[in-house]
């Protein structure tokens, strides 16, 4: 049988796994703590990442990625500021990368993509995004995703590959546009989430998110993405559903910031990753040598760092010049 690998056991990473282990195919996941190995192999469970899911015997777990080597195909979800590092661990072969995470590398600016290209050149990358719980999709749950890669064929191929009754893709070539609705959606609910926990109302709620999309179209399309793309499940469809959740990392993030708490404090206490905090820097660094204007990012940005508070960044995005829509 089919052996699919699956690199980064957190929520994501085993629901991931155990979408796969639903068509009956053997499911090998790579995990960073020794706790979820163990776990995984004797319990079938993952009580740190993904409590009170019971998980297929078809997925196994290892604390050793060389073991992936010889798999048909491997699922990449580890936190984006990490992917490069734990893909350089991974052996040089020609199985295909589809990457989960959602993010821009620090430093280099690079789209996730981009970094395996760079590791991996003989494999062919490709992108998995859109409005995904990981809590919903490891219940089965119906699920719709965008699952982009270089060809049509290569994106056919591996819809067949993980494509579930309760869990759709719909294949694209837009690598683009399916990484940058990913990573920009996180940054955007953070600001959603200090909306609510300002108590600035659903008139505000809406007016972001509908703001916040054409920043992320703005940003998109300078970087060569398709408008279609980014109006579709990797863009507006996971943008909708973070910025109206209490079970997407990021809007917590910005709930407690939007409370007064402090971002150090916020993050410092959480064992899941909020892409979006560390994306944000990273965003609005690319947004200024493009030549894109984010008001709503820089904003979250203002927020993360401390140089402004919630009262200060919401007279600012206010006193904005008036101009057509």
């Amino acid at each position: 049988m089919t052996q699919i690998g699956v690199i980064g056991g957190g929520a994501w990473g085993t629901a991931l796994a155990q979408v796969v282990a639903s068509g009956e195919r053997d499911v090998l996941l790579w995990a960073h703590e020794a706790a979820v190995v163990e776990a995984i192999n004797t319990a079938h469970e993952n009580p740190l990442f993904l409590n009170g899911v019971p998980l297929s015997p078809r997925i196994r777990a290892t604390s050793d990625i060389a073991a992936l080597a010889d798999c048909v195909a491997n699922l990449v979800v580890t936190p984006a500021q990490h992917m490069r590092a734990v893909l350089d661990r991974l052996p040089r072969k020609s199985q295909p990368l589809l990457l989960c995470a959602k993010g821009i590398e620090a430093g280099s600016l690079q789209l996730l993509h981009e970094v395996a290209a760079q590791v991996h050149p003989h494999s062919p990358v490709a992108v998995l995004s859109g409005p995904t719980f990981a809590h919903e999709v490891a219940a089965g749950q119906p699920t719709a995703v965008t699952l982009a890669a270089e060809t049509e064929d290569q994106a056919q191929a591996l819809t067949a590959l993980i494509a579930r009754p309760h869990f759709r893709p719909y294949w694209s070539t837009d690598l683009v546009g399916a990484e940058i609705g990913g990573a920009v959606k996180n940054v955007l609910a953070i600001a959603c989430g200090v909306v609510e926990g300002a108590g600035l109302g659903q008139n505000a709620r809406a007016a972001l998110i509908s703001r916040g999309f054409a920043e992320m179209t703005r940003f998109g399309l300078a970087l060569g993405a398709r408008a279609e793309t980014l109006a579709g499940l990797s863009g507006l469809g996971d943008l909708v559903l973070t910025c109206s959740s209490t079970s997407s990392r990021n809007f917590s993030l910005g709930l407690g910031l939007g409370q007064g708490q402090a971002a150090h404090a916020l993050l410092a206490d959480r064992r899941t990753v909020a892409e979006g905090a560390f994306t944000a820097p990273v965003l609005c660094e690319a947004a200024r040598r493009h030549g894109v204007d984010m008001p709503v990012a820089q904003a979250v940005c203002a927020l993360l760092d401390g140089s402004a508070d919630v009262a200060q960044v919401v007279t600012a995005l206010l006193a904005r010049p008036l101009r057509a829509e």
